[in-house]
């Protein structure tokens, strides 16, 4: 199974992500994190290194996934080219694919949460509000199966709802 937590800067992905890979024994892969690292190899910040880190994450995911492992991956998917990333992984491993994109409605505590973090991340940097308001205005539409989520509860209540619909859920594949 390939879970994909999805949605802007500061919803909370990585958390969720993090707490429902736990709960499944899954693998949890993050851009993020591969991109701080390629960034921290002296590739320069842009969008080359952004598709690199999707890359390098869908074929990690790929690798666990052909060995039985599911895989829980978050990243922001703000493009259909970023999603078919992980369509492709599905495609290529015959894996269930369940999309989950998280929304913080109310924008006081999205920007709090934003301006609150610290995810030990030395390269990536964080993103402004402005940023994230960019950012949301650029987003482009989904098509296909996914599941939209208020982030606004405890990570661990939004965890507990994106695995109560991955019990009930049909799987999302290609």
């Amino acid at each position: 199974m390939l879970v994909v937590i999805s949605g802007l800067p500061g919803t909370g992905k990585s958390a969720v992500a993090e707490k429902v890979a736990l709960t499944l024994g899954a693998v949890h892969l993050s851009i993020d994190s591969v991109e701080d690292a390629l960034l921290a190899s002296g590739l320069e910040k842009g969008w080359t290194t952004g598709v690199a880190a999707y890359e390098a994450v869908r074929a990690a995911a790929e690798q666990n996934l052909r060995l039985g492992r599911a895989v829980v991956v978050d990243a922001v998917n703000d493009s259909e080219a970023a999603r078919d990333t992980w369509r492709r992984a599905s495609a290529a491993t015959g894996t269930p694919l369940h999309f989950f994109v998280l929304n913080l409605a109310d924008t006081a505590e999205h920007q709090r949460r934003l301006e609150g973090r610290e995810r030990g991340l030395a390269h990536v940097g964080e993103p402004s509000w402005r940023d994230i308001r960019s950012r949301a205005e650029a987003f482009e539409p989904w098509r296909g199966p996914h599941v939209r989520i208020d982030a606004s509860e405890s990570v661990a209540a939004v965890a507990a709802l994106v695995l109560h619909r991955l019990e009930s859920a049909e799987p999302h594949t290609r």
